[in-house]
């Protein structure tokens, strides 16, 4: 039969373009980067950064937000007000331009000084997406001598401008608004999320004051640093730097490209140096920079070229040695700068990075004229920082050696069987089928050998008692030849994480090679410890695998009850008395053998048969208290274990043989 195909017809009437509030409600990644949290986020972050441009241009020194129970969301200021009425040159109400318009508002002519010199919005965007993309949205401004009233319902104004007679001379803009889980997939905004925005937003406005009232737990919030970021840093740095703050300012004026129109420029940095804590924040217009961008690059330029400058002129670097990189500097670095522009190129509407030249240039060339006049003027100081950055690239210089030596051993993809000791594979190329069972001993390869199905089921023995990787240090354990087979066996790398270098891994689980790994040991007191001891490696190096769910115990039977027509196992007293109080003739009762001694058929019957066996999925549904258990029962904890043992020892004495 042949199918016709249905014709479509693709004209001029094919194309459409979308109107209103359809802009944002219907493609809200488009403007807010997103349609889940982060981009409801953002829509509320639009709003209060109105707030902050009118408090900067000097228009009231407080701002007040609530985070509703309902996750509507309510933000107050002491400005001069948002004008609403009607404009004469546009021939329209303000408040049509400002909530129901994108690309409208007062900030487009900031470099002429005319409004908001150094603006946090400058796209036109902002209230009007938020109002398009809100449930509702209620705004009240005092001005004039009148309040002014509106409210919106799914991007659509209900009712008109309302306005009337106020006489208290205050003045402000409250908005109060819902957004929509029409448009984004989730409204819950976290307390963090908005407790973090403020303080920050507080470090880079000094002596701006931001209260917030958190309606769920009924707490109050209140930032302001007097001196913007040179108490930010106090804060984070405390006792535990070893140099003074440093705090540096500027303004310039510049162009990108001899073509664009100049504009204005302000710096503030501030930084000092620590062993104990570090932090790299950049902000522009108040708006944190998350991914840096022009600031970013003029910091770790400057500060790059003036400490290997200084470096070089002590003699401290070894013969061929390489050069620092900013990692060394970062690693005991705390800074944080404020910058502000008329004219900003932002990454995009998020604002988390900016990519202006000029800001880069002036910025770095700036940074370099400060640190060479510090370096002469601070001896003292200069020469900490210099030892202490030798000694970060160096540590991590030692650390990556480590890193490389470690990936030689666990990467490669030639066949594993080739490279592992009495590891015995399986046939099938299927992941979703291959399990791979981690035995005690050889003799327990030999039972488990013999009474697999070789098309899937793979297997390897370990030799005795692992290391106990809680206790012992990296180099020991990959030094363990167990634990580096089991690892090269497992394929995915393990995950390691450092002091002196975070990317210190080789972890990846899409290289696993296993649906399963299963761990089989003898039901008695040494082949539990050897089960714990293979937890423990696994749940220090490759904790993923924990977490999503490929890890099990495999039980093999405590009892085997014999009769005349057949064998029944138990794996616990009570199934062992549960099988007894049902048998009515003669039967044979012994304690099962450990798995060595096992024939074929009873290994894959009670073992390794997936219909009859039984499995333990290791989960890690109480992190907490596994951690807790490991650092008491493997360890340094020593009089939490010897407390352990003593409460509950007693419980276990039945497993002690004492003869």
């Amino acid at each position: 039969m042949v199918r016709q195909n249905k014709t479509v017809k693709y004209g001029n009437e094919s194309i459409t373009s979308l109107k209103g509030a359809d802009r944002v409600r219907l493609r809200p990644s488009v403007i807010f980067g997103s349609d889940g949290i982060e981009g409801c986020q953002h829509s509320v972050f639009e709003i209060l950064s109105n707030s902050i441009d009118e408090a900067r241009e000097g228009y009231g020194k407080v701002i007040e937000v609530i985070r509703h129970k309902d996750f509507s969301v309510t933000v107050r200021d002491y400005g001069r007000g948002i004008p609403l009425d009607y404009n004469e040159n546009e021939k329209r109400y303000n408040w049509e331009l400002v909530f129901c318009e994108l690309y409208a508002g007062g900030k487009y002519k900031n470099n002429t000084g005319e409004n908001y010199e150094f603006s946090l919005g400058l796209n036109g965007l902002g209230s009007c997406a938020t109002q398009y993309s809100s449930e509702y949205m209620d705004v009240s401004v005092l001005r004039d001598g009148f309040k002014f009233s509106l409210h919106f319902e799914k991007g659509e104004n209900i009712g008109g401008l309302k306005k009337e007679k106020h006489s208290s001379g205050e003045t402000g803009t409250i908005i109060k608004w819902r957004p929509d889980l029409e448009v984004f997939t989730d409204i819950n905004i976290s307390l963090q999320y908005y407790t973090n925005i403020l303080k920050k937003q507080a470090v880079v406005n000094a002596g701006l004051k931001f209260m917030l009232f958190d309606e769920e737990s009924e707490q109050t919030f209140e930032y302001c640093y007097e001196n913007g970021i040179v108490d930010y840093i106090k804060e984070v740095c405390g006792d535990k730097g070893f140099t003074e703050i440093q705090f540096y300012e500027a303004t310039t004026r510049g162009r990108d490209r001899e073509d664009k129109p100049e504009y204005k420029v302000k710096m503030q940095i501030a930084f000092c140096f620590s062993n104990e804590v570090n932090l790299l924040e950049y902000y522009h217009n108040s708006s944190f920079l998350e991914h840096g961008g022009s600031p970013d690059r003029a910091v770790k330029n400057a500060f790059i070229y003036e400490i290997d400058k200084y470096i070089k002129s002590l003699g401290k670097y070894n013969k061929d040695e390489a050069k620092i990189t900013f990692q060394d500097i970062q690693d005991s670095f705390i800074l944080v700068t404020n910058s502000f522009s008329t004219e900003t190129s932002y990454e995009n509407q998020t604002k988390k990075s900016i990519t202006n030249k000029f800001i880069q240039d002036a910025m770095t060339e700036f940074l370099k004229q400060q640190l060479e006049i510090y370096f002469i003027e601070n001896k003292l100081e200069s020469d900490k920082i210099a030892e202490q950055i030798l000694v970060n690239k160096r540590s991590r210089e030692t650390a990556e050696k480590t890193r490389i030596n470690i990936k030689k051993k666990l990467s490669g993809n030639v066949d594993i069987s080739n490279r592992v000791k009495k590891f015995v594979d399986c046939r099938t190329k299927d992941l979703s089928r291959r399990e791979l069972y981690i035995v005690e001993g050889d003799s327990a390869l030999g039972a488990c050998k013999l009474g697999r199905d070789a098309e899937f089921q793979a297997i390897i023995p370990v030799r005795g008692k692992i290391l106990n990787c809680l206790k012992a240090e990296y180099d020991s354990i990959f030094k363990n030849e167990i634990i580096v087979d089991l690892l090269k066996v497992l394929g995915c790398g393990v995950e390691i994480k450092t002091k002196y270098n975070k990317d210190l891994h080789t972890f990846d689980i899409n290289n696993l090679k296993w649906n399963k790994i299963i761990i089989c040991t003898d039901a008695d007191v040494d082949g539990f410890q050897i089960r714990t001891l293979i937890l423990a490696m696994l749940y220090r190096l490759v904790p993923t695998l924990i977490d999503t769910g490929k890890v099990f115990i495999a039980e093999s039977p405590l009892f085997e009850i014999t009769t005349k027509n057949k064998t029944l196992f138990a794996y616990s007293d009570k199934e062992k008395n549960d099988i007894l109080s049902k048998l009515n003739g003669k039967y044979s009762l012994q304690r099962s053998k450990g798995l060595g001694e096992n024939e074929p058929e009873m290994m894959w019957q009670t073992t390794m048969n997936p219909m009859t066996r039984k499995l333990i999925k290791v989960v890690p549904d109480e992190i907490e208290r596994t951690i807790q258990y490991f650092d008491i029962l493997l360890g340094d904890n020593l009089q939490g274990r010897k407390l352990h043992i003593e409460e509950n020892g007693h419980k276990y004495m039945d497993m002690v043989d004492v003869s």
